[in-house]
């Protein structure tokens, strides 16, 4: 039986990946053309800080569920 704490970070990851992977491809377009902009290397950090984010709030369990398990 799947609890709510397992499904903690979910939307936040795939927030990360996405923005992650829009600037990843949106720096290569720009790099064919030249040198990539810098919104775009901002976009990836961002995506990488955002997926961290959702990272730690699935690794951390609400203060309830220890009690529930024992």
């Amino acid at each position: 039986m799947e609890t709510q704490g397992e499904k903690r970070g979910v939307k936040t990851k795939l927030l990360g990946v996405v923005m992650v992977s829009l600037g990843i491809l949106d720096s290569l377009l720009t790099l064919r053309g030249g040198v990539p902009d810098e919104k775009y290397i901002l976009l990836i950090v961002f995506g990488i800080a955002v997926y961290i984010i959702g990272a730690v709030r699935a690794a951390r369990q609400p203060e309830g569920v220890e009690e529930q398990i024992n």
